[in-house]
């Protein structure tokens, strides 16, 4: 693969050497074209290497920036790598629950509005099961970074140990349909008690980590957050709206 990049600070052809001597030693790259007229190299990688690898190689001399398309696709890269923990949950959630929703539909045991109630019933099922097992994977982990920032943890320290048991009971009734108006109502509250903190902390762009899955992965706190925590407030929101 190749990439363009800006370098500013060449004045001469040793200059060009220089920079195209310390690119070649950063692992995965392959080749480099450097020109100090134009300030653009193109590099040539056999895996995709962050920017700040390659301005970690320069040193402070000069200064190597993204051109518009190799920005948007280190943007790109570096946001689904990021992610990818949420993306890869979501993703078999929502084929697990739409399989069996598939299957109802085949065999026309239900109306549309009836699989849809129940398609939600197992994605929020599963969404609660999921997370919470990676909570539950270092409970100490997990209520550490939560007290950061959820307004009730902040408050009330034990808040962030019992949290991870309600979503595994949550998970549970979901799957089982017990008492699902309770249910909803109770999720209804939670995740909108969690929400503001998480809505407090992306505004205020506090660099910190995000608890959603648990201590294990290093994930930072953003609008994925706020979509994750905003989709099952909706879905609650409909399903009590549709049993009352």
């Amino acid at each position: 693969m190749k990439h363009t990049y800006k370098i500013t600070g060449m004045t001469c052809s040793s200059c060009e050497e220089k920079v195209t001597s310390s690119l070649l030693q950063v692992e995965n790259i392959t080749s480099v074209t450097v020109s100090k007229d134009t300030e653009l190299a193109i590099i040539t990688m056999d895996k995709h290497v962050p920017l700040n690898d390659l301005k970690i190689a320069l040193g402070t001399k000069y200064n190597i920036e993204t051109t518009l398309d190799d920005a948007m696709l280190e943007e790109n890269k570096s946001w689904f790598s990021t992610y990818k923990p949420i993306v890869l949950i979501f993703f078999y959630i929502t084929v697990v629950t739409s399989i069996m929703a598939f299957q109802s539909i085949k065999s026309n045991e239900m109306e549309i509005h009836q699989i849809a109630m129940k398609w939600m019933n197992h994605f929020m099922g599963g969404f609660f099961l999921a997370f919470s097992f990676f909570k539950f994977l270092d409970l100490k982990g997990f209520a550490d970074s939560y007290k950061m920032y959820d307004i009730v943890a902040k408050r009330i320290p034990f808040w962030a140990y019992l949290y991870p048991f309600i979503e595994l009971g949550l998970g549970l009734s979901f799957l089982s349909n017990i008492f699902p108006l309770l249910t909803n109502s109770i999720t209804f509250i939670v995740m909108t008690i969690s929400i503001i903190g998480v809505l407090q902390a992306v505004f205020n762009k506090k660099k910190i980590q995000c608890a959603c899955l648990g201590a294990v992965f290093n994930l930072p706190m953003s609008t994925v957050t706020i979509i994750e925590d905003a989709l099952m407030i909706v879905m609650s929101g409909i399903m009590i709206f549709a049993l009352v």
